[in-house]
């Protein structure tokens, strides 16, 4: 009998970026338990694969510095408003992979050693080879600065071979599905063409650095079950931005 052949990930190292209002679930506000929990499973369940998985959150679900700036808090003290809130995240997620048996660890790009390990290369590196979950807190430590961008910074820094941006939709429209009902889909966009667009992939400076890296973004919906898997295996799951 021929052996049957088995279907290997495609990639060995990704960077999840999750936005701060899906630890929030349905209203985006603070931290819902049951979406954490459902996000702690499709990591590990990726993790169980054998990839090597960083995860960098946002904080808008607690505070989001440009909003705050808006209501007269001023800028970069927003800023760092909003990094504190994604460290409260990455607590959150930590513990939920934790009490799923996947070991994990936090590093955050603002000291605080009582409850963080510093951002530090070589060794978030060494935690994903021992088979850690590495998450990013802190945003890159600077104001004016998303978390967009950290994770782009942070997927290049590491070596990671895609970055996963989870969502609520399905992939990238050429304009928003929810208003237009004739709206297009794309499997596959280039980075030049979303630029053209002007198609909200990622805010333009993480969309540069990933461009001038040639680091392909997929963008998906994080809300159905297995669909992390789906990708890393190579499934057409979400829109692919390449060069």
């Amino acid at each position: 009998m021929p052996k049957t052949k088995i279907k290997r990930p495609v990639y060995s190292r990704v960077l999840l970026k999750l936005s701060g209002e899906v630890l929030g679930g349905e209203t985006g506000i603070g931290i819902a338990p049951d979406a954490v929990q459902s996000m702690a499973e499709q990591i590990c369940e990726v993790r169980d694969l054998g990839v090597q998985v960083v995860v960098v959150i946002g904080g808008g679900n607690i505070f989001r510095g440009l909003s705050g700036s808006e209501r007269g808090i001023e800028r970069a003290t927003g800023d760092y408003m909003g990094m504190l809130a994604t460290i409260i995240n990455s607590l959150a997620l930590q513990d939920a992979l934790e009490k799923l048996g996947a070991p994990t660890r936090v590093q955050s790009a603002i000291a605080m050693s009582q409850i963080a390990e510093p951002f530090i290369r070589r060794r978030a590196v060494r935690h994903l080879e021992k088979g850690r979950v590495v998450i990013f807190g802190g945003g890159t430590g600077n104001p004016y600065f998303s978390t967009d961008t950290a994770a782009a910074l942070r997927a290049n820094e590491i070596g990671a071979e895609v970055v996963l941006k989870a969502t609520k939709v399905d992939g990238i429209y050429d304009s928003d599905p929810k208003k237009n009902p004739n709206a297009k889909r794309f499997d596959k966009i280039t980075y030049i063409e979303a630029l053209q667009r002007q198609l909200k992939v990622m805010d333009s400076t993480a969309f540069s650095l990933c461009l001038d890296n040639k680091m392909p973004i997929v963008v998906f919906d994080f809300f159905k079950p297995h669909n992390m898997k789906r990708v890393v295996m190579g499934e057409k799951v979400g829109t692919l931005v390449t060069g």
